[in-house]
């Protein structure tokens, strides 16, 4: 039995820390059911989400390391980086990339991150990070070498969803579209209700998550008068969010940066045709033609023509949300585990 530490600045919560603590909570439990002890150093629930407060949290990291024993001490995204002992980065999300579209406060806030970022790639003995595209992007912006970096994707709790989805309500609405998103500029959920309000097939639009775009999302939607069609849902927990995937017809996210993206997995796993977008790390997790529909980022036209032609067509439907459940189980928690622990250089 090998002993892990996970570093993550992350808030452990789904609702604070989106994606990137879903990802690293399910390859902590993958680890353990594999016969691994996995422990994670995070802050307490609530303990800040500022850069201030990620500084402060790897500097008291720095101390509580120097009495903890491991096989491998894993740093997620800028975390770890003032680590004195041995470590590998795990990088989620390219800070760097990602603050090139975003605005104001928070472009400032990622920039800052990103540096630290960068300081943190370049001291670790090997970087891990999900997607040929993530790849390119620390090798570009932090100046690591390719042979630096290996490439370990996402991975997806199958057998609880599979659970989940049994377990949920089956409700009869009209068409429902589900986007699923931590709410950010870069992903483009205000051109999705560009798209939406040109549909002329009856259907409705729901928007699971939280962000700082939640605000002018929901001003949007009323100016475009289709607010009456639109249910701004927040966070939801993990059964109420299974519903919202089995009782939906279509999944659509058209973001303009995505390092991987865990909610196409969650789409497939819960036998969704995806729209989305060519860019980024997108093709490398759907697709085109097969699992998903791809349009360009930006495009609402494209998107709007692509959903219209999806409500409308259920054999469509049925034909690449078969393919994306069969597509997903490459992604399943113990095969994305094993190849994590061999990237870290334990044997499973």
């Amino acid at each position: 039995m090998a002993r892990l530490i996970f570093i993550t600045g992350t808030p452990p919560t789904v609702s604070g820390g989106s994606g990137t603590w879903v990802g690293i909570s399910v390859l902590r439990d993958a680890i353990v059911a594999l016969g691994h002890e996995v422990l994670i150093v995070a802050p307490e629930a609530g303990g800040g989400e500022s850069t201030l407060s990620r500084i402060l949290f790897n500097l008291r990291v720095r101390k509580e390391l120097r009495y903890k024993a491991a096989d491998a001490v894993i740093g997620f995204d800028l975390d770890g980086v003032f680590a004195a002992r041995r470590h590998i980065a795990a990088i989620k999300g390219v800070l760097a990339d990602e603050a090139r579209h975003e605005h104001g406060a928070s472009r400032i806030a990622l920039a800052i991150q990103a540096r630290l970022e960068r300081w943190h790639v370049q001291r670790a003995d090997r970087v891990i990070t999900t997607s040929a595209y993530s790849a390119g992007r620390i090798a570009r912006f932090y100046g690591a070498p390719q042979d630096k970096i290996v490439i370990v994707p996402e991975l997806i709790d199958l057998d609880a969803w599979q659970v989940a989805l049994s377990e949920a309500p089956q409700e009869t609405d009209p068409p429902r579209i589900l986007c699923v998103a931590h709410l950010y500029p870069r992903k483009g959920v205000d051109t999705l209700l560009r798209a939406f309000a040109r549909l002329t097939a009856d259907a409705v639009l729901r928007v699971v998550g939280i962000g700082p775009e939640s605000e002018r999302l929901e001003h949007l939607a009323h100016d475009l008068n289709i607010a009456d069609r639109v249910q701004f849902l927040g966070h939801l927990p993990f059964t109420v969010l299974a519903a919202e995937y089995r009782n939906a017809d279509v999944f659509a996210l058209p973001t303009e940066q995505e390092g991987f993206g865990i909610v196409f997995l969650e789409a497939m796993a819960s036998s969704l045709p995806i729209i989305a977008t060519r860019v980024a790390a997108v093709p490398e997790v759907v697709e085109d033609g097969v699992t998903a529909l791809l349009v360009d980022p930006g495009d609402e036209a494209a998107l709007a023509q692509t959903l219209e032609k999806l409500l409308r067509d259920p054999v469509l439907r049925t034909s690449l949300g078969n393919a994306g459940r069969a597509h997903v189980a490459q992604f399943a928690a113990p095969v994305v585990a094993r190849k994590f622990l061999a990237a870290v250089g334990i044997a499973n």
